[in-house]
């Protein structure tokens, strides 16, 4: 199902919620969740209300974030499979990157590797295709919400209509994945490390996205597909987290990888 076909399929109560989320996300306003658990029941419900937020924010899609890749964070919230968010081109930055408490609402800290299109994707790629096609770079994502007091409790389809809970993804050097990496095995041996202020709080692998973060990037080409749509050149995506998230607070975070992969960084003002 095209975006247009999602939008134009919109209940009137759907309609509604989009323009309420909308609002919450231009004004930050937090929305209480309790008001809003059973105005989308399902995925496709969900999915139409995230289209039309889309299109409100009339800015282009630069890309997608996909969520719950891991057992761990599929069970947090109920699901038996990923899910995507789309995401606006000018939450894509680059690191170092410089956020004021007034830019974000309830921000939460995780590692990621991002991979950007050098062509369209189709879902019949192979992990070699995939490999190929794609620039890779180290990432840390900043997941935020329209809602308050929002993790981990928030419901499943309430995370997919508010965009996956899509907040920023900062991102470092963008590199051709063939130049990094020699196969789609290899993919699955990233590790990072992160830090606040210089300490370290926690590691994370790769292996925690669907065992190998091109196995997140496909599942997104199928999801896609099955909606009438593809991921195109030039967009990005924010594979998955290597780790639980990290409520965000004033300071530096900064993710290092190997793979001569680099450091991001995250600056929060007080």
């Amino acid at each position: 199902m095209t975006t247009e076909n999602k939008t134009a399929a919109l209940t009137a109560t759907e309609k509604e919620f989009a323009t309420t989320l909308y609002q919450a996300y231009a004004t930050h306003t937090p929305l209480n969740m309790a008001d809003y658990e059973q105005t989308v029941t399902d995925d496709d419900s969900a999915y139409r209300v995230q289209a039309f937020l889309t299109n409100l924010k009339e800015e282009p899609v630069g890309g997608y974030k996909v969520s719950l890749t891991s057992k761990e964070t599929q069970d947090m919230f109920d699901a038996d499979s990923p899910l995507y968010g789309a995401q606006v081109e000018s939450h894509f930055r680059t690191s170092p990157a410089n956020f004021k408490p007034e830019d974000l609402m309830d921000p939460l800290a995780e590692v990621e590797l991002m991979f950007t299109a050098k062509e369209d994707l189709s879902s019949s790629d192979t992990p070699e295709d995939l490999l190929a096609k794609t620039k890779v770079a180290a990432a840390v994502e900043v997941p935020d919400s329209r809602f308050s007091d929002w993790f981990p409790s928030l419901p499943k389809h309430l995370v997919m209509a508010d965009a996956a809970v899509g907040g920023y993804v900062v991102y470092g050097p963008e590199r051709d994945s063939t130049d990094v990496f020699s196969s789609p095995e290899d993919v699955a041996s990233v590790t990072c490390k992160l830090y606040h202020d210089g300490e370290h709080l926690k590691d994370g692998a790769a292996t925690e996205v669907l065992g190998n973060p091109l196995s997140s990037l496909h599942w997104l080409t199928e999801k896609l597909a099955e909606q009438g749509t593809a991921l195109k050149a030039g967009q990005r995506v924010s594979s998955g987290t290597f780790l639980l998230p990290e409520h965000v607070t004033a300071g530096t975070w900064r993710a290092d990888f190997n793979w001569d992969l680099g450091s991001v960084e995250v600056n929060v003002a007080e």
